[in-house]
């Protein structure tokens, strides 16, 4: 049977700033009176993974005086999305839309954002491409692999056996990225540690992320994370098997209160506000945003039972420096095949476009994108 989405209405009523923009300067207060904010999830709020993410996120915006926030879950990659699209304009007054699945922006945004050129569209994946899309339409996004690279080197005082698991989706740029800089971040506290990854096949298979889990363990790996739309069979499997875990997309602590160590989160938050604020001024929204820690759009989750001090104090000082825009891929490096990646002496800015089209693993990654 197919599953129907529900619909959550719930307008602001609370008073004050907006809270905190990037770079910890205060917004000022977006006196959004009428403004209306849809956001669709393709799955469910509340699933410890993305969507639970973007939810996160749009419950702070909640907060900002005057906005109402409009959420449909479980909305499929389909033209069901474009349905939901109008109703949040033609019945709810939306002015503004993020629709925060890959599979959403073309055609269904796209298609949308042509239909309503007075209606701003915002994807959560770099997508938008100036010379061939809507310029009501964008996208946004966090560099996720920086949260990745704290974990790493908590992971690396944390592992007796050296042997790291990573648990992956699909061979693709931004997921590649994150278990390379997964990578980088244990072997700086522990040079010895390498990195097993198994690739699922798709973003959510729970069956195969309990299979996997179980054989990375099996395979001797003692700490695991992943990069899957919900890491929550991932961590669970994990925990009951008693070794320890790193988190993605959300909040995944309280699934794991033995083991978990600390996660990669995205902190959706940033940018929900400073485009309630801009639109509040009756500022041009920009077309195409995205950041790090120096920008606050990511962060890592409060440190579990499985972190210990030393684990705690080196994650810390890692995030710390990569605020300063300290880079994280410095040579020597070389791909697990041989391939120089960069050279001695030099190293890519952590900005660097090239790195969101990664289609190699570091050496010390153990696997194959094939």
């Amino acid at each position: 049977m197919k599953q129907i989405s529900r619909r959550s209405i719930l307008k602001s009523t609370a008073l004050g700033a907006l809270g905190v923009a990037a770079g910890g300067l205060p917004f000022r207060s977006a006196q959004a009176a009428g403004l209306t904010i849809g956001i669709i999830y393709v799955g469910p709020r509340d699933d410890f993974g993305w969507n639970q993410a973007h939810a996160v996120g749009a419950q702070a915006l909640k907060a900002v005086p005057g906005v109402t926030v409009i959420e449909e879950e479980n909305v499929p990659e389909t033209v069901a999305v474009q349905k939901t699209m109008e109703s949040m304009i033609n019945l709810d007054g939306a002015k503004l839309i993020f629709a925060t699945s890959f599979g959403y922006f073309d055609p269904h945004m796209i298609e949308m954002a042509k239909k309503y050129p007075a209606v701003e569209f915002r994807h959560a994946v770099g997508l938008w491409q100036a010379d061939k899309h809507p310029k009501n339409a964008g996208s946004y996004f966090g560099y996720i692999d920086q949260a990745h690279y704290v974990d790493g080197v908590a992971a690396g005082l944390s592992t007796k056996s050296n042997k790291l698991g990573f648990i992956a989706a699909k061979p693709i740029g931004t997921v590649i990225r994150n278990i390379n800089s997964f990578l980088l971040g244990a072997r700086k506290t522990n040079p010895n540690a390498t990195v097993q990854v198994i690739f699922t096949g798709d973003w959510s298979l729970p069956v195969r992320e309990a299979e996997t889990t179980n054989a990375l363990v099996d395979a001797g790996c003692d700490v695991i994370t992943c990069h899957v739309d919900s890491p929550k069979v991932v961590i669970q499997t994990a925990e009951k098997r008693g070794v320890k875990t790193c988190g993605h997309n959300a909040n995944q602590g309280p699934l794991a209160p033995k083991g978990f160590i600390t996660g990669a989160e995205y902190k959706w938050e940033t940018i929900y506000k400073q485009f309630a604020a801009s639109l509040a001024k009756g500022e041009k929204l920009p077309n195409f945003v995205r950041g790090g820690f120096d920008l606050d759009y990511v962060q890592n989750t409060a440190f579990g039972a499985g972190a210990s001090p030393e684990a705690i104090k080196a994650a810390t000082e890692a995030k710390a420096a990569l605020v300063a825009k300290t880079p994280i891929y410095v040579g020597p490096l070389k791909d697990n095949k041989g391939k120089e990646i960069v050279g001695a002496g030099k190293s890519l800015d952590n900005y660097d476009a090239g790195l969101e089209n990664s289609n190699y693993l570091l050496d010390g990654v153990i696997g194959s994108l094939t």
